[in-house]
């Protein structure tokens, strides 16, 4: 009992020693943080990353596709004893580069590589990863591709006020164009022009949407020290898509209708990925009834993704220019380097810790130097030599554990705060802490997670423990004459 009541009152009276529980505070704080922030980052990109790419992609690198139909690949999943109860969905799509045109609003015209995707919208809804993440369409069970009302509206005062400019500019040609004599009786032996429509109008136009991505269609600038952001493509503006199709893969091209966007807050993929209808991009490629790609979603990604990826790639060789693989997989280079830069940020702030652990050892020595003469009444008393080491030892535990406490407590309001925080270190700076123009985030993602919050905590007050332990052992060494010699 006497040990406990003597860490209590050096707690009370030494006030050398809240340097060390300062210490401890300000490095358990700054790892609950950092991890807090670093895993929100992670989490979030692992949750776009996911959603995009869905559970497992099988692609080709044949440019006409599978040699099968997407029904075809769908009845042979069905019917395959290891798949049929494993997976849940199936979304056959084309995935090819291309270049995207369109004019900026003051007539400049605008060349863009992208990444064009022909899809489904029914099936790539029920894979997951494309209703979720689109603007004026968003979470609709039933998504379509297909202009709205308003942008076909667009689309024709578009075309009206192209063809007002069209008019002007054919009358200022005609009148610096020179008159020519003309035959006053028609050819008799010209043919006459074939009725195609047999007096009919001409049928309209069959449009075709794209949705785009997020940051192909919006910019971001910064006026007045405000950022601000601009829509440089409206609904029912056209766009042109070029891409390589045909058996010589030449150039081949099709004009499209804005009708969405596309919002994964990932600027990697909102300033790359275009959605056209599958249906369109076959055609358009001359590909027929194939795909290149497949996107699976399965029924329990963590049970049977092992299974399911040697069963396809049995289907699918790796010897015939496919690739079977997860979205970890596909993404493992970026995982891995997010996890690795997180382990060396743990490695590094735990230092501050260290710098702790070593303020420890030099204030106890210097406590066991100032106790002699208290360590020597002890001992004549009748305390034993592991009692005085325990003395001590228990007050290096009581410092890491007051201190851990209080740096959880002052950790987790930093994350719970961390955008207010941020909101203010901008505002007195006038430099923004977190720019949203990187990663579109509307604030900083955070995520504690109780089991490293307690690997920190038990860290520190590990350390502290360990670094009291030599001033301990030589208090405990200590003989009781020679500590009451000179009293």
């Amino acid at each position: 009992m006497y040990k406990l009541l003597l860490c209590v009152r050096y707690l009370q009276t030494r006030y050398l020693a809240f340097v060390c529980i300062v210490s401890v505070m300000l490095g358990v704080a700054t790892l609950i943080v950092v991890n807090a922030v670093m895993s929100g980052f992670s989490t979030k990109l692992k949750d776009r990353l996911h959603g995009v790419l869905s559970d497992v992609v099988v692609d080709t690198d044949r440019a006409d596709g599978f040699p099968y139909s997407p029904d075809e690949i769908r009845r042979v999943i069905a019917h395959n004893e290891v798949l049929k109860d494993k997976v849940a969905a199936v979304s056959p799509t084309i995935e090819v580069f291309a270049i995207l045109q369109f004019t900026y609003p003051n007539g400049a015209p605008v060349m863009k590589p992208v990444r064009l995707i022909g899809i489904d919208p029914a099936d790539r809804a029920a894979v997951g990863g494309f209703a979720e993440y689109r603007v004026r369409q968003k979470d609709q069970t039933a998504p379509s591709l297909d202009p709205a009302p308003d942008a076909l509206k667009r689309h024709e005062e578009n075309r009206e006020h192209a063809a007002r400019l069209d008019a002007v500019q054919q009358e200022r040609i005609k009148a610096l164009e020179v008159p020519q004599a003309r035959p006053l009786v028609k050819d008799p032996t010209a043919l006459p022009e074939p009725d195609l429509f047999q007096g009919k109008a001409p049928p309209a136009p069959q449009l075709h949407g794209a949705v785009l991505g997020y940051s192909i269609a919006h910019v971001r600038f910064t006026h007045g020290g405000e950022m601000k952001e601009d829509r440089i493509l409206q609904p029912g503006d056209a766009v042109t898509l070029t891409t390589a199709g045909g058996a010589e893969l030449k150039p081949v091209w099709g004009t499209f209708l804005v009708t969405d966007y596309l919002k994964t807050e990932m600027s990697e993929y909102d300033q790359s990925f275009v959605y056209v209808s599958l249906d369109q991009l076959q055609r358009i490629r001359g590909m027929g009834d194939r795909c290149t790609a497949l996107q699976i979603k399965l029924k329990n990604y963590d049970r049977d993704k092992v299974a399911v990826t040697a069963e396809l790639e049995k289907l699918f060789p790796p010897r015939d220019g496919n690739r079977v693989a997860t979205w970890e997989q596909l993404q493992g280079p970026l995982l891995a380097a997010i996890d690795v830069e997180r382990g060396i940020l743990n490695i590094l702030l735990f230092m501050i810790v260290g710098v702790a652990g070593f303020s420890i050892l030099a204030i106890f020595t210097m406590i066991v130097a100032e106790k002699y003469r208290d360590i020597g009444v002890l001992k004549s008393l009748g305390a034993s030599s592991g009692g005085v080491l325990m003395i001590f030892l228990g007050y290096g535990l009581l410092l890491g554990s007051v201190g851990a406490a209080l740096g959880t407590a002052t950790g987790l309001w930093i994350t719970r705060n961390i955008n207010e925080i941020e909101a203010g270190l901008t505002a007195l700076t006038g430099t923004a802490v977190f720019p949203r123009d990187i990663y579109y985030f509307k604030e900083i993602p955070t995520n504690v997670e109780p089991l490293r919050v307690a690997l920190v905590n038990g860290g520190a007050v590990i350390t502290a423990v360990v670094f009291s332990l030599l001033p301990a052992w030589r208090a405990a060494r200590l003989h009781p004459v020679r500590a009451l010699r000179f009293e």
